[in-house]
């Protein structure tokens, strides 16, 4: 623990708006160095990503891979005389998963000393919260994490969609469903879905999935996603949603022939929550997207108050905000923190079969410096092979032909994200063609092909 001096000018040295995973980091971490922090969560704590984002849905993309796995048995020896999908299982398992983390970051912010309100607050002031239930407290630092939301477009009938929100206490399996949007959400629901058994059809604005992917990676993943029987409306749009007395959902399109659905999933984004805060009366920035402005210290435009994690909109991923929150605190209340870093933050979608990458891809490359290398390598699985899936794997290396350093890493194939968190160490360190072409491959395994491209 640190020397940190409490001021008793304060009712706390930390007060956070939002329990999610950048919040609770930062609360413990301050707490740890001596601050009298408070949070308070309205929902659940746990935020997004425990709650109904990353851990459930990784454990959907669990369940659905066995789908696979069972008609790949064969092959290898196993009888499988019955197969049937039980979503309520499932979902209720996932669920008590949920419930289960839950209470354990509840136990990391009481063993910390962090004082947890379960109620809404917003801001009243630099220094000023004030809860739901009326109470008005004061804190030396605010810290605004309350994260991000699923954005839902002004559609007539767009009460009858649903959110990744609301995947997760669907009461049964939808025969039909349709999926908005091309980003990294859609293409995993769709994934998932399709190996439960549904019919899944995408619908997408633009005639491009996964924008900002390597392009070859999000081609393959469109060639996979179609062969697999996943359908594709590319400048698509709504102009109404109907719900029949069935319960069967119409929907009136532009750009396609009309649809007919059980459930429609809208993936298009996701916006802050910084609605009724209390934020801009505070005389805190906001930008266009309506994100809190943050320097590189994730303060914002009041001295006293800081924001982290997907409310700033600057990379809205888990572990960003986990380090935003451990950053902020060390700064604050200990002896100094390290500015985040944001070049090579490895990235996946666990979609069926996964992306993983980091650093650039091949068109930022060439653009940030001109002459570039690419190694490729394309190939089936020793798995595949002898199941007799034709699913083509693809693993790129994208070099700097100046400076010889791999300066992007991108793969689509089994377990890719689980081989790309030790490849991304490679390029964050600047490594070489050359370090990557001395060192012994581990055979037999997808990951040697990243040291025998050639």
């Amino acid at each position: 623990m640190s020397d940190y001096k409490n001021t008793t000018d304060f009712d706390y040295d930390l007060f956070v708006i939002g329990a999610g995973s950048g919040g609770v980091r930062a609360s413990r971490i301050a707490a740890g160095h001596g601050a009298r922090a408070a949070v308070a969560e309205e929902y659940r704590v746990g935020g997004t990503c425990v709650i109904r984002g990353c851990v459930p849905k990784k454990l959907l993309v669990y369940g659905a891979h066995f789908a696979e796995d069972l008609n790949d048995a064969a092959m290898f020896g196993w009888d499988v005389p019955v197969k049937r999908f039980d979503w309520a299982v499932l979902r209720d398992n996932v669920a008590a998963e949920v419930t289960r983390l839950e209470g354990l970051y509840g136990q990391t912010l009481a063993s910390h000393k962090v004082e947890t309100f379960l109620e809404r607050a917003t801001v009243a002031g630099p220094n000023t919260v004030r809860l739901a239930s009326g109470k008005t407290v004061t804190a030396a630092k605010i810290l605004i994490a309350t994260g991000a939301r699923p954005f839902m477009p002004e559609i007539e009938g767009i009460e009858h969609a649903i959110t990744s929100n609301e995947v997760f206490l669907l009461e049964s399996l939808p025969k039909r469903i349709v999926i908005v949007g091309g980003g990294y959400i859609a293409n995993e629901f769709a994934g998932v879905f399709h190996q439960f058994g549904s019919h899944v059809t995408i619908v997408n604005r633009s005639d491009t999935i996964l924008r900002g992917y390597d392009d070859s990676m999000r081609d393959r993943l469109l060639q996979i996603s179609i062969g697999k029987g996943v359908d594709f409306r590319f400048k698509a749009s709504f102009d109404r949603i109907e719900k029949r007395d069935d319960g069967m959902l119409h929907l009136a399109m532009n750009g396609c022939d009309d649809l007919q659905a059980d459930a429609v999933l809208f993936a298009v984004g996701r916006k802050p929550n910084i609605e009724g805060l209390g934020l801009e009366e505070a005389g805190v920035e906001l930008g266009e997207r309506g994100e809190v402005k943050v320097d590189q210290d994730s303060r914002t435009s009041v001295p006293t108050i800081f924001a982290v994690g997907d409310v700033t909109d600057r990379i809205q991923l888990t572990p960003v905000a986990i380090r935003e929150g451990q950053a902020f605190a060390d700064a604050q209340f200990g002896s100094g923190g390290t500015p985040v870093d944001y070049d090579c933050v490895p990235n996946a979608v666990f979609s069926h079969p996964p992306i993983a990458g980091v650093g650039l891809t091949e068109s930022q490359a060439r653009e940030k410096y001109g002459t570039i290398k690419t190694f490729t390598s394309d190939f089936r699985a020793m798995k595949n092979v002898l199941a007799g899936r034709n699913e083509r794997s693809l693993f790129k290396l994208v070099v700097d032909e100046a400076s010889e350093r791999v300066v992007g890493i991108h793969m689509i194939g089994p377990d890719a994200p689980e081989i790309l968190q030790a490849a991304a160490i490679a390029v964050k360190a600047g490594l070489k063609k050359a370090d990557f072409d001395a060192t012994v491959a581990l055979h037999p395994t997808m990951a040697e092909e990243l040291v025998l491209m050639r």
